[in-house]
């Protein structure tokens, strides 16, 4: 039996090298300032930093953080920062008593269990594709406000 990560995704560990696929992609994106595999707060996962200038003056910081489980379960949590407040939302793939597999946890808060229930492609690829295309969807909202 593997041990439990202890974060409450996935009793698998860390997938290691997809974090560092998706590091490299990214920082490969013009919509990327920084992407570094990290182990803050005691989980590995991958942090990102996105550039600021894509985004209008109200939002004071943008980031990704990536969990990403050698048996495909994952967790995507996106943060905006605007006048101190966040702006949280987060995609998860990983079994739970109170959603399927695949959920959402809606903005602006991502609140605690149950999210939304989902369907998320089955490759890390366009997962990672997929959150970006809302990301972008996001942004595009914020300049339009």
């Amino acid at each position: 039996m593997v041990p439990p990560t202890g974060d409450g995704g996935s009793p698998a560990p860390i997938d290691r090298p997809i974090l560092e696929f998706l590091q490299t992609r990214l920082q490969a994106t013009g919509q990327v300032a920084t992407a570094h595999i990290t182990d803050a707060g005691g989980h590995l996962e991958l942090r990102v930093i996105l550039t600021p200038s894509y985004y209008p003056d109200s939002v004071e910081e943008a980031t990704l953080a990536v969990r990403w489980y050698t048996n495909d379960d994952f967790k995507i949590h996106y943060r905006e920062i605007q006048s101190g407040r966040s702006w949280d939302c987060r995609w998860d793939q990983h079994s739970n008593p109170h959603n399927t597999r695949d959920h959402f946890q809606p903005p602006p808060a991502a609140p605690p269990p149950p999210g939304d229930d989902a369907s998320w492609p089955t490759d890390h690829r366009d997962v990672l594709r997929l959150v970006l295309d809302e990301i972008e969807d996001r942004i595009a909202a914020l300049w339009g406000e």
